[in-house]
């Protein structure tokens, strides 16, 4: 009763929290500026909070710690590429040049930069349809993350913890726009990182062992890896799986290099470069950012699979054995290894890293459904933006709520890789050729975009087995799941289909077409 009773405290503080911040992003929202790029006044180091919070998602804590705990240490790598081209590469080399053409092009969202720069409203529209079409998917993932916590920790139905959950992210992300957004990340962001801190403190009390010798043990225990994942490359939790194997493709094609270079572009973090207000401002933040995801995701990388530690000490079977579905693993550990009243703090960073990403999905839906689509065919229409953004917003929500139902077991992290794969394929070409190749043409970019979208649609479909199969339109008609059955096509990622041939588009195409763009970087 009295844990119960902590807990509820505990939760109505934060509420409290994102409700002030929420009510103060209302205050200081008068104009669809605002609501978009936050007047571009936005302080560099609330800036880089909000970056990584809308960055690292349950599905990095919930799916991809699960994931370590299944397969091991190799997922290191992502958290590598996370800091190098998440943070560094994305702030110096994307995100200043990105904040000069922002404000030369006087646009607050992505399809908006490149619609703009490239002088197309295609490309504006085609842009904002990925996005709206696309990110309920990635969306839904995520609410999933979040809604399997609370049903773990409080003990209650999925059905009501989602509910819950949807609605409170939906009251503030609603009312007070990217202000309001940027202010709970940045809250959000403190929370997520003082969590990680202690469970990585925590868990080496827990288990009793020093980092060499946990590291160790993890390593002798190489063995008890079941015979359903060694048959798949594994070969234990400090080890890459074997090169080449399915699992190997899965975590080197799929995770590491969809999530590594898909996040640069990601709208909802391209956004946050042009909130600030110079570019010294915007070199400030790289430490912060990356500090923030070592912590973060490194974290929770490497306890999810010291995790088969305490669960071979307390209940005599690895992580797999004891919890069947991945997605439940990291909830499971917690409630079990973990002291009560950190269950429900690490509780408050699930829910902070869910909303984070949450809030910044459903405005960057909600804005390419406004702004991007609906005010480029009614122009007359812009005094009342804002308000076409929300119902937007509303839509996009209701959407990836639906989507969240349809959600098979062990799709968190997967469903991440997947959106953020066809984003790095159908805009990174043409996005950092705006920002670097003077020789780039609107129709180069606008087949570069066709490209890499139908692409990885159709590898998604015919090729990659895992989406193939569970899709079954392969086999509706030419009767087998997948159409190149020769290994290792059916698990080669659709990101190694389609980047590459978006990246021949737009050069291609480019060479062979002219386009006076006139915009200078």
């Amino acid at each position: 009763m009295d844990n119960t009773f902590i807990l509820g405290l505990i939760v109505v503080a934060y509420l409290l929290l994102i409700a002030f911040f929420g009510y103060l992003g209302y205050r200081r929202t008068t104009s669809s500026n605002d609501y978009l790029v936050g007047g571009r006044e936005m302080n560099p180091i609330v800036m880089a909070l909000s970056y990584g919070a809308a960055f690292i998602s349950a599905s990095a804590i919930v799916g991809f710690g699960g994931f370590s705990a299944a397969f091991g240490m190799g997922i290191q790598w992502l958290c590598f590429l996370n800091m190098f081209v998440g943070v560094v590469i994305a702030f110096i080399f994307f995100g200043l040049r990105t904040r000069r053409l922002g404000v030369k092009l006087n646009v607050g969202t992505f399809p908006q930069l490149l619609g703009k720069f490239y002088r197309s409203r295609s490309i504006q529209v085609f842009v904002a349809a990925v996005i709206f079409l696309g990110m309920p998917l990635y969306a839904a993932v995520v609410m999933k993350g979040g809604a399997v916590f609370i049903e773990q920790i409080f003990q209650i139905d999925f059905n009501i913890a989602l509910l819950i959950f949807t609605l409170v992210v939906s009251a503030y992300v609603l009312a007070g726009g990217i202000k309001g957004v940027m202010y709970t990340d940045a809250m959000q962001a403190m929370i997520m990182f003082s969590c990680m801190l202690f469970l990585l403190y925590g868990f080496y009390k827990v288990i009793g062992m020093g980092f060499v010798e946990a590291n160790e043990e993890l390593t002798k225990i190489a063995p008890l890896v079941p015979e359903k994942l060694q048959a798949v490359g594994h070969q234990g939790w400090t080890k890459m799986p074997v090169a080449g194997s399915p699992q190997w493709y899965s975590l080197v094609t799929s995770l590491i290099l969809g999530v590594g270079l898909g996040c640069l572009a990601q709208p909802q973090l391209v956004v946050r470069f042009m909130t600030v207000k110079s570019s010294k401002q915007l070199n400030r933040g790289v430490l912060v950012g990356c500090l923030f995801i070592l912590i973060t995701v490194g974290s929770i990388y490497h306890v999810g699979s010291l995790s088969n530690l305490f669960f071979l000490k307390t209940e005599g079977a690895v992580a797999t054995e004891v919890v069947k579905d991945i997605d439940k693993i990291i909830p499971y550990f917690i409630d079990k290894a973990m002291p009560n009243w950190f269950a429900a703090v690490f509780m408050l960073c699930i829910l902070s890293a869910s909303m984070s990403t949450l809030s910044s999905q459903f405005h960057t839906m909600g804005a390419a459904a406004g702004s991007d689509i609906y005010s480029t065919y009614n122009p007359r229409s812009r005094g009342k933006l804002t308000n076409v953004i929300r119902l937007g917003i509303l839509f996009a929500i209701l959407v990836s709520y639906i989507i969240c139902y349809m959600l098979p077991n062990d799709i968190i992290a997967r469903g991440t890789a997947m959106f953020m794969g066809i984003c790095a394929s159908a805009f990174l070409p043409a996005y950092f050729c705006a920002l670097y190749w003077k020789r780039v043409t609107r129709q180069g970019a606008y087949a570069s975009m066709w490209v890499g979208t139908l692409a990885s649609l159709f590898a998604l479909i015919f090729l990659h087995e895992k989406e193939a199969a569970a899709l079954g339109i392969c086999k509706a008609f030419f009767g087998k799941d997948v159409l190149i059955e020769t290994y290792p096509f059916p698990v080669v990622d659709p990101i190694l289909f389609a980047l590459p041939l978006s990246i021949l588009a737009i050069v291609v195409v480019s060479l062979n077409t002219r386009s006076k763009l006139g915009v200078s970087r």
